[in-house]
């Protein structure tokens, strides 16, 4: 029986002209790149369509609060190099990400902070990145499209969201991240924790009437850097999600989640707030500056009716390259324990804290915060 026409007999060679056409066809394939199997495309947040490797396990994470969202991933391994933020030596330490993962001081510098990368340095990183994700700060950042042309890399583009009118974006860069990284499940698993405190810091304060909402102002909310007590924010977070009225909210600020850094002092005369709340970053201003020392020293907010009443606490610093979100629930289980005792008898906040923190960057950071504020951390705030 004579061999089968494209099957050659064993032991013997197939003629150079049969694989002509094999060779031609593994040219082209070469020179055509990578078979679509080996490669997927995503849309990112800026609407780009951008082409990356069907497996990713190296990436870069740009701008601010965008290795936060990998480390909620548990995908911080991934990372091969680190802006300038990561790698200062400071004395005090409030992103409970960087303080979970001290390996992120060992790894290369790739460009400063808020985005401003160094394309010659990512190229010359070794092992090389796949994916650069990138939070875009509007005046500051690389142009995504300028930074992939001169580094080869893909890039991603997020959008940082919020806990209130963009809480979406919030979810959907999750998601995005999470996609790109394969920790699809695990971004499904942040958004339900926070949808799961989310609901039950509202079913806790459920039905309170207006006037049990007592009129509350927090002070020394950072951003950039430290501020004194004319530093807030109009839509406080923990303040919506525990049952309190917020003195410096008005119509114009609803949905804008904005500190506001140069309230008058007459102001905050004028609202007069139950009680008063301090963000304890303001006291690393140092002992003649800061919110606490103006509490203590300055007519005017003496006069205060939180202050004389002795009702002023110590909040967590929540805003430190970006919102530290885990930060911003524990603080708001804190001031529902501190407005609404009886509906949070259960609530023993430093704990509660240190649970979301675990589930959130897996360590118990709570205690390694608090100790760089003795005294005052989720505390009434000595005075004199």
């Amino acid at each position: 029986m004579s061999a089968h026409p494209l099957r050659t007999p064993p032991g013997r060679r197939a003629p150079a002209a049969a694989l002509a056409p094999l060779l031609l066809a593994l040219a082209l394939a070469l020179a055509a790149g990578p078979s679509p199997a080996l490669a997927r495309t995503v849309t990112d947040m800026a609407g780009r369509a951008v082409d990356i490797p069907e497996r990713v396990e190296r990436v870069i994470c740009s701008g601010a609060g965008c290795l936060r969202l990998l480390t909620y991933l548990q995908a911080q391994g991934m990372a091969v190099a680190v802006d300038s933020v990561e790698l200062r030596e400071t004395a005090i330490e409030t992103r409970p990400y960087g303080i979970a993962n001290p390996q992120f001081k060992a790894l290369p510098l790739f460009g400063e902070l808020r985005g401003r990368d160094n394309p010659e340095l990512i190229v010359g990183l070794d092992p090389a990145p796949q994916v650069i994700f990138k939070v875009m700060i509007a005046g500051e950042s690389l142009d995504p499209d300028q930074l992939q042309a001169k580094t080869g890399i893909p890039v991603v583009v997020l959008e940082y969201g919020n806990l209130s009118a963009g809480r979406p974006l919030l979810d959907a860069a999750l998601r995005l991240m999470g996609e790109v990284v394969h920790r699809a499940g695990r971004a499904e698993e942040v958004v339900a924790l926070f949808d799961s405190w989310q609901a039950d810091l509202a079913a806790r304060t459920a039905g309170i009437p207006e006037d049990r909402r007592p009129w509350c102002y927090v002070g020394g909310i950072s951003m950039k850097g430290t501020h004194g007590m004319q530093s807030t924010e109009p839509t406080y977070p923990p303040f919506r999600m525990a049952g309190a009225r917020n003195v410096a909210h008005t119509q114009a600020t609803e949905g804008r989640d904005q500190v506001r850094t140069g309230v008058p002092k007459e102001q905050i005369v004028a609202w007069d707030p139950e009680v008063l709340f301090l963000d304890v970053s303001s006291t690393s201003m140092g002992e003649d500056a800061g919110g606490l020392h103006e509490l203590r020293t300055d007519p005017a907010l003496s006069m205060l009716r939180a202050v004389r009443a002795g009702e002023v606490y110590g909040v967590l610093p929540y805003n430190s390259y970006h919102t530290n979100y885990g930060s911003i629930f524990a603080n708001a289980y804190f001031v529902g324990k501190i407005l609404h005792p009886g509906r949070f008898a259960d609530v023993d906040p430093a704990a509660t804290a240190d649970a979301i923190y675990t589930a959130l960057v897996g360590q118990p950071v709570f205690g390694r915060i608090s100790r760089s504020f003795p005294g005052l951390v989720f505390a009434r705030v000595p005075l004199r």
